[in-house]
């Protein structure tokens, strides 16, 4: 058994490290996204201007003015003090092809108080990686690899990163088991040092595993970095695993089965098919009427959280308006704030997703994202997930090492034997 799980390790190893690597070393700066975009980009985020704020409203109506060949599909409802509002969009389809406009950009930043643009950035784009876009870049490279859309979807990125999360997931227990110590069985002939170490409690040969001896070979070095490195870590790495697989496919598998072993209630967006992204559903209802709609409902519920932003889903033809205040659009423990979903042919309410209530499964589909980012516990959640993508990186280096390794060793002892052979072969003269 042992045998078999260790060729299963190496080979899940080597078909994910790539990807892993990546993944942690992006997942390690993406904690602090919006902290170091703001840094890095002040001049899109910070305005100096006063006076009244612009209806974003109109502010959205400014922007497709200025490009007919974009349409809002996400606005926040009002900015904070002494910063931007920024404005995502996407391409509307040109009647003269049937496919949609070629944008350079898809996120638009204007002063709210004046409506000056102040720039605009293509969110995620693979290249140039320049100022504005380093941050997007890392987080898109981190969930999608940055595989391109083709046959009118753009999830193939998260398709293929969610089967190497579930690939990753299984390989958390394969690697789990290969650090136990072996059972006892008894052989005809042993070693006195085995005999001794067997003899041994099960914790006292277990112990081993969770060290690195630094006074050994590199190669023993290395291997007792991914071991322990492992061990030490294993749950929250179970966790990361985990949730990045039901995060990446969550409309494929992880809703699905949800669906099927519990009473998970299903939010609009997947009890209704996915538009072609060439075939968008065109919205009757303008977001100025679902504001409205979202705010009195919201009143008729007793909240006193204003609508925060409004998003608009083509793909659906789905509006969803989210309660919170300005700055606080991530919500308790980063599961997100309330939000009402509309219908965009006539505007009736047409769901709910409320922060920590629920079904027992519904809580649990909502904790997967606050699980994975780590701000389900706060700050210090951000800095373990931080800490935690590095010994995702140091885990696949350190496995592809030992694979190497053992590697060039079986070489040599091929070559060795081959060699011998030949000798052996070889007639005397």
């Amino acid at each position: 058994m042992r045998a078999i799980f260790g060729r299963l390790h190496r080979w899940a190893g080597l078909l994910t490290a790539g990807f892993l690597f990546f993944s942690g070393i992006t997942g390690a700066i993406i904690s602090w996204d919006h902290e170091i975009d703001e840094v890095l980009n002040n001049h899109l985020f910070d305005v100096t201007s006063k006076g009244p704020a612009i209806p974003s409203i109109e502010l959205a109506k400014m922007i497709e003015q200025r490009d007919p060949r974009a349409r809002v599909v996400y606005l926040f409802m009002t900015p904070e003090e002494g910063h931007s509002l920024w404005f995502f969009v996407m391409p509307r389809i040109d009647p003269s092809t049937g496919k949609r406009y070629a944008l350079d950009f898809n996120q638009v930043f204007l002063d709210p108080n004046t409506g000056a643009e102040l720039g605009r950035r293509y969110w995620g784009a693979v290249w140039p990686v320049t100022r504005e876009n380093f941050v997007s870049f890392l987080y898109k490279l981190h969930y999608t690899m940055h595989i391109p859309e083709f046959w009118g979807s753009d999830r193939w990125g998260m398709r293929v990163l969610g089967v190497i999360a579930i690939i990753w997931t299984i390989d958390c227990f394969v690697g789990f088991y290969l650090t136990l110590p072996s059972r006892r069985r008894a052989k005809a002939a042993r070693a006195p040092e085995v005999t001794r170490q067997l003899a041994r409690g099960f914790w006292a040969r277990w112990a081993p595993a969770w060290t690195i001896k630094t006074s050994g070979s590199a190669y023993r070095i290395n291997f007792d970095i991914h071991r322990a490195f492992g061990l030490w870590t294993w749950g929250v790495l179970f966790v990361i695993a985990f949730t990045a697989f039901s995060l990446n496919l969550y409309f494929e598998v992880f809703s699905p089965l949800m669906k099927m072993v519990s009473n998970y209630t299903p939010t609009p967006y997947e009890q209704r098919p996915y538009r072609d992204l060439d075939d968008p559903i065109e919205p009757k209802v303008s977001f100025a009427e679902i504001a409205a709609r979202a705010s009195a409902d919201g009143k008729a519920r007793g909240w006193t959280i204003p609508v925060g932003s409004i998003n608009y889903g083509p793909a659906h033809g789905v509006y969803a308006a989210a309660f919170f205040h300005p700055g606080d659009d991530h919500g308790a423990g980063g599961v997100g704030p309330a939000q009402l979903y509309y219908d965009s042919e006539d505007g009736r309410p047409i769901g709910e997703r409320l922060p920590w209530v629920g079904t027992a499964a519904d809580i649990f589909v909502q904790a997967q994202f606050p699980l994975h980012s780590g701000r389900i516990v706060g700050l210090f959640g951000r800095i373990l997930i931080s800490i935690m993508g590095l010994v995702v990186a140091a885990l696949s280096v350190t496995g592809i090492v030992i694979w190497w390794s053992k590697r060039r060793a079986r070489v040599r002892v091929r070559e060795t034997a081959a060699v011998r052979l030949s000798r052996q072969l070889t007639p005397a003269e």
